[in-house]
C-alpha cells in the first residue's frame, strides 16, 4: 500500500512539474510579444483555395495593445480569425487555460510541443497545440481547433522581428469545410460543386500565405487609425 503511495506521489509530482514547465515555455513566449505596445507593417496576401481565383492582395496591418487590430487592403483578404494576434491574446490569459507538456518533438529536436486547454466550455477554442522553440522562445508551428472554423494550422518563419515575435512570413492551413469565407468573395462554385462530386479530385484544406514587411514597432500609430473602417475588407 504504501509503495502504490510513493508511486501516486511521483507520478502526481512529474505531471506537476511538467505542467509548471509548460507554463513558464509560454511565458518566455509571452514576455517576447508583451514588448509589442504597437506596430505597424506592410502585408501580402495570396490565397490557395481550389475553390477560390484571387490575385495575391496588399494590405497594412495596424496593431496597438491590448489587442486592437485593424487590416486595411486593397482588395478582399481572407484572414483566419485566428491569427498571431489571437493567438497571444489567448495565451497571454494564463486564467483561461490550463498547459500540458507534451513533449519533445520526434523530428525536430529544438522543438517542444505544449497543448492548452481552455477552463471554460463559453469559448470558441476547443484545442491549441503549439512547437516552441526553447532555445528562441519563438512559436514555429501552431494547430488551433475551434468550434466555428475547425482545425486551423499555421507555420511561422522569423527574420527581422524575431525579438518581438513578430513573424517574416506565415502559412495558413484550413479546413475549407468550415473556414468561413466572407460573402463578398466571388467562387467558382461551379468547379467546387465538381470536386465536391469526385472524391478524388477534392481538397478540403486550403493555404493562406502571409508575408510581412516595413514593420514600425512602437513608433505610435495615426490617431484615430482603429475608428478608420469604411474601406476596410476583413474576414
Amino acid at each position: 500500500m504504501k509503495r502504490l503511495q510513493l508511486v501516486f506521489i511521483l507520478v502526481s509530482a512529474f505531471f506537476s512539474t511538467k505542467a509548471q514547465d509548460a507554463q513558464q515555455i509560454l511565458n518566455r513566449v509571452n514576455s517576447k510579444f508583451a514588448k509589442v505596445k504597437n506596430y505597424q507593417a506592410d502585408l501580402n496576401l495570396k490565397t490557395d483555395i481550389s475553390f477560390i481565383k484571387m490575385l495575391p492582395v496588399k494590405a497594412k496591418i495596424f496593431y496597438e495593445q491590448p489587442f486592437k487590430m485593424r487590416i486595411k487592403s486593397t482588395g478582399i483578404a481572407i484572414l483566419p480569425r485566428q491569427g498571431f494576434d489571437d493567438m497571444f491574446k489567448a495565451l497571454a490569459d494564463t486564467n483561461s487555460y490550463n498547459s500540458l507538456y507534451q513533449g519533445i518533438d520526434p523530428v525536430d529536436q529544438n522543438l517542444v510541443i505544449v497543448n492548452i486547454i481552455p477552463t471554460s466550455d463559453t469559448t470558441d477554442l476547443v484545442l491549441g497545440r503549439f512547437w516552441i522553440n526553447t532555445k528562441s522562445d519563438l512559436i514555429e508551428r501552431s494547430q488551433v481547433t475551434t468550434k466555428q472554423n475547425g482545425t486551423i494550422q499555421s507555420e511561422f518563419f522569423y527574420g527581422s522581428q524575431k525579438e518581438f515575435a513578430l513573424p517574416d512570413s506565415m502559412v495558413v492551413i484550413v479546413d475549407t469545410k468550415k473556414f468561413k469565407i466572407p460573402k463578398a468573395i466571388s467562387a467558382d462554385i461551379n468547379n467546387y460543386n465538381s470536386e465536391a462530386k469526385n472524391p478524388a479530385k477534392k481538397n478540403n484544406k486550403g493555404k493562406i500565405y502571409m508575408r510581412f514587411s516595413n514593420y514600425l514597432i512602437n513608433k505610435g500609430l495615426p490617431k484615430d487609425i482603429f475608428n478608420r473602417v469604411e474601406k476596410d475588407q476583413l474576414n
